[in-house]
Parts: C-alpha cells; structure tokens; sequence
C-alpha cells in the first residue's frame, strides 16, 4: 500500500528541493556564494561549473572572492560573470575576482520578496499536480480491480495529507526566506 504512494512522496521532495536550490540562488544582500552555482565557466572548450575551475570564498559579508586555479582561467571566468543573470560587475586584481554585493534598495527587496512568493506558488501547484496524478492513479487501479474501493479512498486520503505536509513546507520556507530579504 505504502508502495504505491511512494514514487508521488518522491516527486514531491523533489519538487521542494529544486524550490530550496532556487532561494539558495536569490541574493538577500549578502553574498551567498550560491548565486554562482548555475555559471558554467568554458574550460578548455568544455562549459564547466565554476565551482571545479576556481576556489569561491566569502572573506567579507558583501562580497564574494573567486580564485581560479589556473591563473589563465581568469578572463573567461570574469566573461562568463558578466554575461550570467547576477547583474553584478566582476572586479579583476590579477590573481583573483572580486564581486562585490551592493546593498539591496527597498524596491529591488519587495521585488525579490514577490518573485519568492510566486516560486513558492508555482511549487504549490506542482504539488497539487502530483497528487492529481495519484489519485488519477489510484481511481485507474480501483476501476482495473488492483485496488479495493476502501484501499482507494485510503491512498487518497494519504496523498491529500502528503500534499498538506509539503505545502505547509513551502509555506514556511517562502516565510523565511521572504523575511531574510526584507531585513535590513
């Protein structure tokens, strides 16, 4: 029985973790050295992580230090910043790059607070989706004889409180993060 719910319990976590990952990535004024974790850096004509090409440190709270481990590796590291998403502007000293994270304007912090609020929305309804699917499933069984009426309706009732659980998940996590970027 248990079994069965199994692979939408799987999907879910899933579903939560890429949110988790995506709030790594948004910046609430402090350098968070996962705002890098989606730049592909091109190594010898081969995209590589940027994380395999350089070592990345915080040394101050707004800003991040990347140093690559071959001193050639620097301008291409400094061009693949420039043209990612994180709109901030690479500062190159020679031996290593310097990013440095201005303070967030109360616009840009309601701005990022929304864009959290939607992510956390869109994870909802993917939640909602799986557990469609799951009892799209389980009518699917019943009808076929897998399943009795009674194991139906119980594996229903289970995935209605998996969704409950997941969202109530996002929920606090869109809590959390949208009050990490409204704090000054």
């Amino acid at each position: 029985m248990e079994e069965r719910l199994q692979p939408y319990e799987t999907r879910m976590t899933k579903t939560y973790d890429v949110l988790l990952k995506d709030f790594a990535a948004i910046r609430a004024g402090r350098a968070n050295p996962h705002v890098l974790d989606k730049i592909r850096v091109d190594y010898y004509g081969a995209p590589t992580p940027l994380q395999q090409v350089a070592n990345i440190a915080v040394p101050e709270a707004r800003v991040i230090q990347i140093r690559p481990f071959e001193k050639n590796m620097i301008k291409p590291i400094e061009r693949a910043i420039a043209a990612s998403d994180i709109g901030i502007n690479p500062t190159n000293d020679g031996s290593s790059i310097r990013l440095v994270f201005p303070e967030l304007t109360e616009e840009r912090r309601k701005s990022l607070s929304k864009d959290v609020k939607k992510k956390g929305e869109d994870a909802k309804v993917a939640i909602r989706n799986i557990r469609r699917d799951a009892n799209e499933t389980f009518k699917k069984q019943q009808k076929s004889g897998e399943l009795t009426e009674d194991d139906q309706k119980s594996l229903e009732t289970k995935a209605q409180k998996l969704t409950d659980k997941y969202i109530g998940e996002i929920d606090k996590a869109v809590a959390e993060k949208s009050k990490e970027i409204m704090t000054v």
